[in-house]
């Protein structure tokens, strides 16, 4: 490992706790001052005067309340001392001491509770020093209902607050799709939501091509629909091999006894069970369950590739790009990414890695502790488990050395664009707005970000402009959504965090209840963990520099000279001014490579047809223009697609059915008297009212 030992009595110093952990910013390569240093080591060795020597975890903050590092330790007192000494420090690890304004602390049971709890806070608070994932995205998995007599299969990512049975992670919504479209084929589990199944009257196309079993219009009954769906919730659970030997010994059953439609049926349903396990890159032999995690790095980055097996099953990979500092090894890199990986997600049985990193005993016993169950954390060196570890690693080359190739691309682009512009240095962050509407009906506004690395969705929004703006204006459009957009940023930015002022050793509010939930036990309960988490996350502190700025460098507007300046006016009333503002005029005939750019204190101006940025900006529009439509056709949609008795108080899917039933149509409902209303068979007279007063405003 590459780490100093500081120079402690041996009285003083545990064979764990001998060594600093490197900050990861890539923002430290300046070494501290002497005066800057020595200000940091006293204020460190202040509160290492009052630490105990027990586990947990350490919070190191600027003079601004910025939270710097979050670290666990085995001795609290051992680790903030070796920080307090001063001596053999890289310029990272200086660097951090100087900056070291104030310090808090959480004491836990065991050195496993100060590991869960430091992941739960890194990834919470995203401290400038340690090492970060970058990858927001939320996993898909699959969901088997289990609060419906007939349940439903469906792709589900977010919070588990419904019950039933969850399976996975996938690694992308197509690994999903092709699984769930699979298991249709095979055990003819509906998909459709409850309130579609509630208001069935004759079975669905899914049911006439063999890819539901019609349990909406008893076309099964719900013991024979809960076996299937009991058979589907087997497989998936890994116990294929008995699945497919019942459908096998009932095929022949139904082959020996001449009902050879019935034994076709068993025999596709096999089939589709096959193509789920033969369609994948990548299958296993011997490892059912398994997370494999393989890094690599090149130049100072890295880049983690993640495999997912199910089942013997590939059910994915995903590569993630860790910021780490550049003298951090694969190995503590890794290690830092695997613990913060499953502070939201339940790990498997068993988690590969690569590397052989240090505290990988600690590590399965925090897993296990999260899981509930035991969690085998290895770095296999020969066998299968080897070969999938070594099939990661080769995509994880690959992967980092494309997303290098794309940066260094990007990076150029946005270079090109800021001289185009004449901005000062390459935007870091771009805003480009776009607005969607039909004479005005289901308006909305788009916003798409880009940065050095590409297209940054995760930050896109969207806005439902409000009817208070005259149809058809689009420059009142776009008033509104920068308003909404600066005025909200204005806000953000003047709050203004402070440090905190507790006593050395003392944790702070809200995690100190977190913590001592956790010293209770060796096995801290998921409960235990998410209250962490919620403690953690009441604690907001501003993103650092090296983070996706949440401020733009560069707005486009999608839109003439009217548009540039209702933009130019509401950023100004924003306190937005200083921001570079262009607006993108269509070309004659709507032609590209002849756009018209706006900007502040220069004359219209078209940009080479040849030219690299025209190119990105064109592609930048493109996107907006996407990401609008798209959203205001969702919305249109959604409209045209709703139905008016959604809306009334008390009307379910059992009296929304009666109503239809009785009357056809909604427009006959509408036109209905109360008498009508009351004569429907399963509408009392209260709903019959509700109704009436609802399209009759009496």
């Amino acid at each position: 490992m590459n780490r100093e030992r500081p120079d402690l009595p041996d009285d003083e110093i545990e064979d764990e706790e001998d060594t600093l952990p490197l900050p990861a910013s890539s923002t430290d390569a300046a070494a501290a001052s002497p005066s800057e240093l020595k200000h940091g080591i006293e204020v460190i060795q202040q509160f290492a005067r009052h630490l105990p020597n027990r586990p947990g975890v350490y919070r190191m903050f600027d003079r601004a309340g910025e939270v710097l590092y979050v670290g666990k330790a085995k001795s609290l007192k051992n680790r903030v001392t070796a920080y307090a000494r001063g001596m053999a420090h890289t310029n990272a690890v200086a660097r951090m001491i100087a900056e070291t304004a104030n310090m808090e602390f959480v004491t836990t049971g065991t050195e496993t509770e100060a590991l869960l709890l430091e992941s739960n806070l890194i990834k919470q608070l995203r401290p400038r020093y340690n090492v970060l994932l970058r990858d927001d995205k939320s996993f898909p998995y699959i969901l088997l209902t289990g609060d419906h007599p007939a349940p439903q299969i469906a792709k589900h990512r977010g919070s588990r607050q419904r019950k039933g049975d969850y399976f996975g992670p996938f690694a992308s919504v197509w690994a999903v799709k092709r699984t769930i479209d699979a298991l249709q084929k095979a055990f003819l589990i509906r998909t459709c939501s409850d309130s579609f199944y509630e208001n069935r009257t004759r079975p669905c196309l899914l049911f006439q091509i063999k890819r539901c079993a019609g349990p909406c219009t008893g076309e099964i009954s719900h013991t024979d629909y809960q076996a299937l769906a009991s058979q589907a919730r087997d497989f998936l659970s890994g116990r294929s091999s008995s699945v497919k030997q019942t459908l096998s010994a009932r095929m022949q059953e139904a082959a020996e006894a001449l009902e050879f439609e019935k034994a076709a049926r068993y025999r596709d349903r096999l089939a589709a069970l096959s193509a789920v396990q033969a369609g994948q890159d990548i299958n296993t032999q011997n490892v059912e369950e398994a997370d494999v995690f393989a890094i690599d790095e090149q130049g100072g980055h890295f880049c983690v590739e993640i495999f997912f097996f199910r089942n013997h099953q590939n059910w994915g990979n995903r590569a993630l790009f860790p910021r780490a500092d550049k003298s951090l090894t694969p190995a503590e890199v890794l290690a830092s990414v695997v613990t913060q990986f499953y502070d939201d997600k339940p790990p498997p049985r068993l988690v590969l890695l690569s590397h052989e990193v240090e505290e990988i005993a600690l590590i399965g016993q925090a897993l296990s502790a999260r899981a509930g169950r035991k969690v085998e954390v290895a770095a296999p060196r020969r066998g299968e488990r080897r070969d999938l570890v070594a099939h990661a690693q080769k995509n994880a080359k690959e992967a980092l050395s494309r997303k290098l190739a794309e940066n260094a691309g990007q990076q150029s682009l946005l270079a090109a664009l800021g001289e185009a512009f004449g901005l000062q240095r390459p935007p870091r962050r771009i805003e480009v707005y776009d607005n969607s509407h039909i004479m005005g009906t289901n308006a909305v506004g788009g916003m798409v970000v880009a940065g050095r690395d590409g297209f940054m969705k995760s930050h896109y929004r969207t806005f439902n402009i409000s009817s208070d703006t005259i149809a058809g204006d689009d420059f009142g459009m776009m008033r509104e959504v920068l308003k909404r957009r600066f005025s909200r940023l204005a806000k953000e930015s003047v709050q203004q965090p402070s440090a905190t002022d507790e006593a050395p050793g003392i944790a702070a509010p809200g995690l100190a209840e977190a913590s001592a939930a956790l010293v209770g036990g060796s096995s801290p309960s998921p409960a235990t963990i998410t209250e962490a988490s919620a403690a953690a996350a009441a604690i907001e502190l501003p993103e650092d520099d090296t983070a996706f700025p949440s401020r733009p460098d560069l707005v486009i507007v999608d839109g003439g000279k009217g548009q540039f300046e209702a933009a130019r006016k509401i950023m100004a009333e924003c306190g937005a001014a200083d921001i570079g503002l262009v607006a993108i005029a269509k070309g004659e005939d709507r032609n590209a490579m002849r756009e018209t750019f706006f900007m502040v204190g220069r004359e219209p101006f078209k940009l080479p047809p040849r030219d690299p940025a025209l190119f990105f900006i064109q592609r930048l529009r493109d996107e907006a223009h996407r990401f609008a439509i798209g959203t205001h056709r969702a919305r249109r949609k959604r409209d045209i697609t709703k139905n008016p008795l959604d809306e009334i108080p008390g009307i379910g899917p059992s009296r929304k059915r009666a109503l239809l039933l009785h009357f056809g149509t909604v427009k006959a409902i509408q036109r209905a008297k109360l008498d009508d209303l009351m004569r429907t068979p399963g509408v009392n007279a209260a709903t019959a009212k509700a109704v009436h007063e609802f399209f009759h405003d009496a």
